[in-house]
């Protein structure tokens, strides 16, 4: 929950943008707007999702659902990242149909409503940027944001160029511009969000280090069963069968060994 309000007054942002910008792409006829536009909406629904996930993940756990409802941020950043590679072909496939035409594009009008949008993305960036540090969901609404900062920037450079030359294929550029921008970033949340769902180890973590540092242990005669995983964003897990040697089998001994093992494994 320590996100949410956050990641709510991002969501009243970029939606009154995404109203912004459709009136505008309306207005100017621009493709360039148009998909700003459409990335807003994405945004708009991811950063719901993870508004949700936020809200539910801060739910107790119970008997069925023993780690409560963390995952549910991951599954919200999986939805993200599919949600924009579909505005990515969508703006592609759109772009290669203006390319063989020249429509018209209001040159003035379109750098007006893309300052708007760059000023609101800024606005977003400063409010998301913290927490971006923090947590996976967020991180995810902060890429996006920072995909509309870049968007608006091409938007406006293609606004300048239509306004001073004239050159209307400029629109079609930024709009793929704004797809290209996309996609990398995309995949990047993505795959990580899947590493997540597939239990796999954190990329911080040496298990090869971890195990050898339980063997350094006094008492300590093998260790198994090594693994090492993330339930969601800041909560990674391990587990692993400790071999001690007979003489630690005493229960004072054998708790004491639990304590150093806890200590060493924590850091």
């Amino acid at each position: 929950m320590a996100h949410r309000g956050r990641l709510i007054a991002v969501l009243a942002i970029t939606a009154a943008v995404l109203v912004v910008e459709v009136v505008g792409a309306w207005l100017t006829g621009s493709l360039a707007l148009l998909a700003d536009a459409g990335h807003m909406f994405t945004d708009v629904a991811g950063i719901l999702l993870a508004v949700l996930a936020v809200t539910f993940a801060a739910r107790p756990a119970t008997p069925k659902r023993t780690l409560g409802y963390y995952r549910l941020e991951i599954l919200a950043a999986v939805v993200n990242a599919v949600l924009l590679f579909g505005v990515a072909i969508y703006i592609l496939v759109e772009a290669w149909q203006r390319w063989q035409s020249e429509p018209e594009v209001e040159g003035g009008l379109m750098l007006v409503f893309a300052l708007i949008g760059l000023v609101a993305n800024l606005a977003g960036l400063l409010i998301l940027r913290s927490g971006s540090k923090e947590s996976l969901n967020v991180r995810g609404a902060y890429l996006e944001v920072l995909g509309d900062l870049l968007g608006s920037a091409a938007v406006i450079v293609a606004a300048v160029v239509i306004a001073t030359t004239g050159w209307v294929r400029a629109d079609v550029v930024a709009s793929v511009a704004v797809a290209l921008m996309i996609l990398p970033r995309t995949w990047s949340l993505l795959r990580e969000a899947v590493d997540v769902l597939l239990e796999a180890t954190p990329k911080d973590v040496d298990l090869d280090a971890v195990r050898a540092h339980i063997l350094e242990l006094d008492g300590v005669v093998d260790a198994h069963d090594l693994h090492a995983w993330t339930v969601t964003s800041g909560i990674p897990v391990l587990s692993v069968h400790v071999v001690v040697d007979d003489g630690m089998l005493d229960a004072g001994r054998s708790a004491q060994l639990l304590d150093r093992l806890g200590e060493c494994l924590a850091g």
